[in-house]
Protein backbone atom coordinates (compact mmCIF):
# COMPACT_ATOMS: atom_id res chain seq x y z
CA UNK A 1 0.00 0.00 0.00
CA UNK A 2 2.49 2.54 0.80
CA UNK A 3 4.09 2.49 -2.87
CA UNK A 4 0.76 4.00 -4.55
CA UNK A 5 1.96 6.68 -1.97
CA UNK A 6 5.51 6.93 -3.40
CA UNK A 7 6.77 9.58 -5.37
CA UNK A 8 6.86 8.51 -9.24
CA UNK A 9 4.01 5.58 -8.72
CA UNK A 10 1.52 7.17 -11.18
CA UNK A 11 2.12 5.82 -14.97
CA UNK A 12 1.24 9.15 -15.56
CA UNK A 13 4.46 11.70 -16.40
CA UNK A 14 3.73 15.24 -17.89
CA UNK A 15 6.22 16.74 -20.05
CA UNK A 16 7.60 19.44 -17.23
CA UNK A 17 10.77 18.63 -16.10
CA UNK A 18 10.99 16.34 -12.76
CA UNK A 19 12.89 17.94 -10.15
CA UNK A 20 14.50 20.95 -11.98
CA UNK A 21 13.35 23.25 -9.55
CA UNK A 22 13.11 21.07 -6.31
CA UNK A 23 14.49 17.97 -5.36
CA UNK A 24 10.87 17.75 -3.00
CA UNK A 25 8.32 18.75 -6.19
CA UNK A 26 8.41 16.52 -9.28
CA UNK A 27 6.90 19.15 -11.30
CA UNK A 28 7.35 22.45 -10.15
CA UNK A 29 5.60 24.83 -12.62
CA UNK A 30 2.47 22.54 -12.47
CA UNK A 31 1.97 22.33 -8.78
CA UNK A 32 2.28 26.16 -8.60
CA UNK A 33 -0.44 26.75 -11.40
CA UNK A 34 -2.61 24.58 -9.72
CA UNK A 35 -3.13 26.99 -7.01
CA UNK A 36 -5.01 29.28 -9.03
CA UNK A 37 -8.25 27.20 -8.20
CA UNK A 38 -7.51 28.59 -4.87
CA UNK A 39 -8.02 32.40 -6.44
CA UNK A 40 -10.30 31.55 -8.82
CA UNK A 41 -12.97 29.83 -6.18
CA UNK A 42 -13.82 31.73 -3.59
CA UNK A 43 -14.02 34.54 -6.01
CA UNK A 44 -16.78 32.64 -7.61
CA UNK A 45 -18.21 31.42 -4.91
CA UNK A 46 -18.93 35.14 -3.66
CA UNK A 47 -19.46 36.34 -6.63
CA UNK A 48 -22.33 33.22 -7.15
CA UNK A 49 -23.76 33.27 -3.82
CA UNK A 50 -27.16 35.38 -4.76
CA UNK A 51 -28.01 33.21 -7.27
CA UNK A 52 -27.37 30.31 -5.60
CA UNK A 53 -28.77 31.23 -2.36
CA UNK A 54 -32.61 32.11 -4.60
CA UNK A 55 -32.19 28.88 -6.61
CA UNK A 56 -30.59 26.39 -4.96
CA UNK A 57 -27.05 26.51 -2.04
CA UNK A 58 -26.19 23.23 -3.27
CA UNK A 59 -24.56 24.98 -6.62
CA UNK A 60 -21.89 26.29 -3.91
CA UNK A 61 -20.44 22.52 -4.06
CA UNK A 62 -19.16 22.90 -7.58
CA UNK A 63 -16.81 25.66 -6.75
CA UNK A 64 -15.93 24.02 -3.17
CA UNK A 65 -14.48 21.53 -4.76
CA UNK A 66 -13.03 22.74 -7.50
CA UNK A 67 -11.02 24.26 -4.61
CA UNK A 68 -10.39 20.62 -3.76
CA UNK A 69 -9.18 19.75 -7.52
CA UNK A 70 -7.16 22.55 -7.24
CA UNK A 71 -5.10 20.49 -3.65
CA UNK A 72 -4.98 17.79 -5.30
CA UNK A 73 -4.25 18.55 -8.42
CA UNK A 74 -1.18 20.30 -6.93
CA UNK A 75 -0.45 17.19 -4.50
CA UNK A 76 -0.09 14.84 -7.65
CA UNK A 77 2.01 17.20 -9.66
CA UNK A 78 4.27 17.28 -6.70
CA UNK A 79 4.35 13.76 -5.87
CA UNK A 80 3.20 12.18 -9.19
CA UNK A 81 1.88 9.43 -7.16
CA UNK A 82 -0.70 7.05 -7.85
CA UNK A 83 -2.89 7.99 -4.96
CA UNK A 84 -2.28 11.58 -6.26
CA UNK A 85 -3.41 10.56 -9.72
CA UNK A 86 -6.28 9.00 -8.60
CA UNK A 87 -7.55 12.00 -6.17
CA UNK A 88 -6.85 14.31 -8.80
CA UNK A 89 -9.23 13.05 -11.62
CA UNK A 90 -11.86 11.65 -9.00
CA UNK A 91 -12.49 15.13 -7.66
CA UNK A 92 -13.10 16.63 -11.63
CA UNK A 93 -15.01 13.62 -11.92
CA UNK A 94 -17.21 14.33 -8.77
CA UNK A 95 -17.58 18.44 -9.83
CA UNK A 96 -18.50 17.20 -13.41
CA UNK A 97 -21.64 14.73 -11.26
CA UNK A 98 -22.73 17.89 -9.32
CA UNK A 99 -22.38 20.19 -12.25
CA UNK A 100 -24.83 17.62 -14.11
CA UNK A 101 -27.07 17.45 -11.34
CA UNK A 102 -27.89 20.47 -10.19
CA UNK A 103 -27.74 22.02 -14.23
CA UNK A 104 -28.44 19.70 -16.35
CA UNK A 105 -31.45 20.88 -18.80
CA UNK A 106 -34.75 19.30 -17.68
CA UNK A 107 -35.76 18.89 -21.47
CA UNK A 108 -32.22 16.43 -21.82
CA UNK A 109 -33.91 14.17 -18.93
CA UNK A 110 -34.21 10.62 -20.68
CA UNK A 111 -38.14 10.20 -20.72
CA UNK A 112 -38.35 7.71 -17.44
CA UNK A 113 -37.07 10.83 -15.40
CA UNK A 114 -39.91 13.18 -14.27
CA UNK A 115 -37.84 15.16 -11.80
CA UNK A 116 -34.07 16.57 -11.18
CA UNK A 117 -34.01 14.90 -7.47
CA UNK A 118 -34.43 11.62 -9.23
CA UNK A 119 -32.15 12.42 -12.26
CA UNK A 120 -29.47 13.49 -9.24
CA UNK A 121 -29.54 10.37 -7.93
CA UNK A 122 -29.10 8.15 -11.24
CA UNK A 123 -26.00 10.87 -11.80
CA UNK A 124 -24.63 9.45 -7.98
CA UNK A 125 -25.15 5.82 -8.93
CA UNK A 126 -23.86 6.31 -11.89
CA UNK A 127 -20.38 8.47 -10.46
CA UNK A 128 -20.32 5.90 -8.17
CA UNK A 129 -20.06 3.64 -10.42
CA UNK A 130 -17.52 5.36 -12.89
CA UNK A 131 -15.56 6.09 -9.80
CA UNK A 132 -14.56 2.33 -9.03
CA UNK A 133 -14.00 1.63 -12.60
CA UNK A 134 -11.42 4.35 -12.87
CA UNK A 135 -9.38 2.14 -10.92
CA UNK A 136 -9.11 -0.52 -13.70
CA UNK A 137 -6.97 1.63 -16.18
CA UNK A 138 -5.57 4.50 -14.47
CA UNK A 139 -4.26 5.57 -18.11
CA UNK A 140 -7.30 6.48 -19.51
CA UNK A 141 -9.75 8.12 -17.11
CA UNK A 142 -8.50 11.50 -18.43
CA UNK A 143 -9.01 10.70 -21.54
CA UNK A 144 -12.59 9.12 -20.55
CA UNK A 145 -12.84 13.09 -18.24
CA UNK A 146 -12.44 14.83 -21.49
CA UNK A 147 -15.19 13.06 -23.24
CA UNK A 148 -17.66 14.73 -20.44
CA UNK A 149 -16.23 18.07 -21.36
CA UNK A 150 -16.99 17.26 -25.30
CA UNK A 151 -20.49 16.13 -24.51
CA UNK A 152 -21.31 19.39 -22.04
CA UNK A 153 -19.66 21.78 -25.47
CA UNK A 154 -22.64 19.88 -27.39
CA UNK A 155 -25.56 20.52 -24.72
CA UNK A 156 -24.17 24.18 -24.43
CA UNK A 157 -24.13 24.77 -28.69
CA UNK A 158 -27.79 22.91 -28.55
CA UNK A 159 -28.89 25.17 -25.69
CA UNK A 160 -27.46 28.08 -27.22
CA UNK A 161 -29.44 28.53 -30.90
CA UNK A 162 -32.30 29.98 -29.15
CA UNK A 163 -30.68 32.13 -27.26
CA UNK A 164 -30.66 35.97 -28.64
CA UNK A 165 -29.18 37.51 -25.57
CA UNK A 166 -25.90 39.02 -27.40
CA UNK A 167 -24.39 38.66 -23.77
CA UNK A 168 -24.99 35.34 -23.69
CA UNK A 169 -23.97 34.72 -26.62
CA UNK A 170 -20.63 36.68 -26.57
CA UNK A 171 -19.63 35.17 -22.94
CA UNK A 172 -20.57 31.34 -25.08
CA UNK A 173 -18.15 32.59 -27.25
CA UNK A 174 -15.41 32.78 -25.16
CA UNK A 175 -16.27 29.72 -22.90
CA UNK A 176 -15.42 27.91 -26.07
CA UNK A 177 -12.59 29.71 -27.07
CA UNK A 178 -10.84 29.54 -23.40
CA UNK A 179 -11.74 25.49 -23.57
CA UNK A 180 -10.44 25.16 -27.23
CA UNK A 181 -7.11 26.59 -26.01
CA UNK A 182 -6.55 24.81 -22.57
CA UNK A 183 -7.78 21.40 -24.30
CA UNK A 184 -5.37 21.98 -26.85
CA UNK A 185 -2.44 22.77 -24.32
CA UNK A 186 -3.76 19.59 -22.67
CA UNK A 187 -3.15 17.66 -25.75
CA UNK A 188 0.32 19.39 -26.71
CA UNK A 189 1.81 18.94 -23.70
CA UNK A 190 0.54 14.89 -23.74
CA UNK A 191 1.62 14.21 -27.35
CA UNK A 192 3.83 16.87 -28.91
CA UNK A 193 6.56 16.56 -25.65
CA UNK A 194 9.85 16.20 -28.06
CA UNK A 195 8.75 19.42 -29.80
CA UNK A 196 8.43 21.04 -26.42
CA UNK A 197 11.34 20.05 -25.43
CA UNK A 198 13.21 21.05 -28.10
CA UNK A 199 12.08 24.49 -27.57
CA UNK A 200 12.84 24.38 -23.76
CA UNK A 201 9.14 25.18 -22.88
CA UNK A 202 7.39 22.24 -21.47
CA UNK A 203 4.98 24.25 -19.37
CA UNK A 204 1.42 23.77 -21.46
CA UNK A 205 -0.18 22.04 -18.93
CA UNK A 206 0.53 24.54 -16.02
CA UNK A 207 -1.27 26.95 -18.50
CA UNK A 208 -3.84 24.42 -19.33
CA UNK A 209 -4.48 25.06 -15.58
CA UNK A 210 -4.97 28.34 -15.29
CA UNK A 211 -7.15 28.32 -18.28
CA UNK A 212 -9.38 25.57 -17.71
CA UNK A 213 -10.18 27.24 -14.47
CA UNK A 214 -11.28 30.55 -16.13
CA UNK A 215 -12.67 28.19 -18.71
CA UNK A 216 -15.25 26.36 -16.19
CA UNK A 217 -15.85 29.70 -14.58
CA UNK A 218 -17.33 31.68 -17.90
CA UNK A 219 -18.97 28.10 -18.42
CA UNK A 220 -20.93 27.62 -15.39
CA UNK A 221 -21.62 31.32 -15.09
CA UNK A 222 -23.04 31.04 -18.43
CA UNK A 223 -25.25 27.73 -17.63
CA UNK A 224 -26.18 28.88 -14.21
CA UNK A 225 -27.60 32.26 -16.35
CA UNK A 226 -29.78 29.84 -18.47
CA UNK A 227 -30.65 27.44 -16.05
CA UNK A 228 -31.93 30.58 -13.90
CA UNK A 229 -33.81 31.66 -16.89
CA UNK A 230 -35.58 28.28 -16.97
CA UNK A 231 -36.47 27.85 -13.27
CA UNK A 232 -36.38 31.84 -11.55
CA UNK A 233 -37.15 33.73 -14.49
CA UNK A 234 -38.96 36.39 -11.92
CA UNK A 235 -35.69 37.44 -10.85
CA UNK A 236 -34.95 38.24 -14.20
CA UNK A 237 -31.43 37.20 -14.23
CA UNK A 238 -28.53 39.30 -15.90
CA UNK A 239 -25.09 38.77 -16.60
CA UNK A 240 -21.83 40.94 -15.44
CA UNK A 241 -18.57 40.77 -15.24
CA UNK A 242 -16.42 41.38 -11.82
CA UNK A 243 -14.78 43.35 -11.29
CA UNK A 244 -15.92 45.90 -13.70
CA UNK A 245 -18.56 45.04 -15.75
CA UNK A 246 -17.63 48.12 -18.49
CA UNK A 247 -14.39 46.24 -19.18
CA UNK A 248 -16.06 43.47 -20.42
CA UNK A 249 -13.63 40.76 -18.93
CA UNK A 250 -12.87 39.71 -15.35
CA UNK A 251 -15.14 36.98 -13.86
CA UNK A 252 -18.83 37.26 -15.08
CA UNK A 253 -21.61 36.35 -12.67
CA UNK A 254 -24.97 36.84 -12.53
CA UNK A 255 -27.03 39.69 -11.46
CA UNK A 256 -30.87 39.39 -10.26
CA UNK A 257 -32.49 42.48 -11.15
CA UNK A 258 -36.37 41.42 -10.42
CA UNK A 259 -38.12 40.45 -7.69
CA UNK A 260 -36.39 37.59 -5.47
CA UNK A 261 -38.64 34.91 -3.21
CA UNK A 262 -37.96 37.02 0.29
CA UNK A 263 -39.33 40.53 -2.19
CA UNK A 264 -42.28 38.37 -3.35
CA UNK A 265 -43.29 37.31 0.12
CA UNK A 266 -43.23 40.83 1.40
CA UNK A 267 -45.51 42.03 -1.76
Amino acid sequence: MAGVFSYESSEIDWCEDNYKHSEHVAEFFNTISSFFFFIISPIMLYLLHPYAKERNLAIHIVWVMMIFVGLFSAYFHMTLSFVGQMLDELSILWVLAVGYAVWFPRKFFPSFIKDRWTFARLVLVLTVITSVSSFVKPTANAYALNCFGLHLLYTLIVEMRCCTDQKALRLAKLSVALWVLAISCWISDRFGCSFWQRLNFCYLHSIWHILIVIAVAYGTTLIAYLDANYEIPYSLPGLQFWPCDKWAVGLPHIVLKGKTTKTRKRC
